[in-house]
């Protein structure tokens, strides 16, 4: 009977061990994916000059943030929800990737049942700094705005002046400005754990206090790529 029951646990434990397991390698798997996503939709965006983001806007931004709509992955998730990450500059290039969530304000991630993708530009110290906490609030803590579209912004726009983050939104193969005002940005603790292994916060990845792992390189490199062309 003693055998028996030892046996019944050894059988329970190990069981427990796979299942912790394959929940683990499943939320890795979509972290990665979410990485190579963001990759996807600047190449996207950025092939086309005359729809995407001005050269002089994304060459001044300090920090870039992504967050993908991909239905089949599960990254979106209900109407005014969706995860990302961003990436800063620092003295050695682009910063390791920091995941975050945002959740709630006036806009939709979701346009008639279609998800959409969502960039946003930190374009100054001041939102960098909000960036780096672990929650804060677009519109009352960081200034937000729609950013402006094309080959070159339009000389009277005043966007160096008038926003800490510029904000964009791409449905239907539309992309555009996009107002953001009372979203929350917080920290994505979990897609954090599952892609570094443990927790890292948002200041150390973002200024460069860690190196960015392999897995980065996709999101990284296209950022790279498209912030050296902007500088030209």
């Amino acid at each position: 009977m003693k055998r028996l029951l030892l046996l019944c646990i050894v059988i329970a434990l190990a069981a427990t061990a796979v299942a912790a397991d394959e929940k683990t390698s499943g939320k890795q798997s979509k972290a990665q994916d979410r990485v190579q996503a963001a990759a996807d939709v600047l190449n996207e965006i950025q092939g086309t000059p005359d729809q995407g983001i001005p050269a002089e806007v994304l060459g001044s931004a300090e920090c870039v943030a992504v967050v993908p709509s991909m239905l089949k992955g599960g990254f979106v998730v209900g109407a005014h929800y969706g995860r990302g990450l961003a990436s800063c500059r620092t003295p050695k290039g682009w910063s390791a990737p920091a995941f975050f969530s945002v959740k709630g304000g006036s806009f939709g991630l979701q346009i008639g049942g279609q998800a959409v993708d969502l960039v946003m530009l930190i374009m100054n110290d001041g939102g960098m700094q909000k960036l780096l906490s672990s929650q804060f609030k677009l519109g009352a803590d960081a200034s937000v705005a729609a950013g402006p579209v094309g080959r070159h912004a339009a000389a009277d726009t005043d966007w160096k002046m008038r926003a800490q983050v510029l904000s964009y939104s791409r449905a239907r193969g539309v992309f555009a400005g996009l107002e953001l005002n009372g979203a929350v940005i917080r920290q994505d603790k979990d897609s954090t754990r599952e892609f570094y292994g443990h927790m890292v916060t948002p200041k150390a990845a973002l200024q460069g206090e860690i190196e960015p792992p392999p897995d980065a390189y996709p999101f990284l490199q296209t950022l790279a790529k498209w912030a050296k062309e902007a500088s030209k």
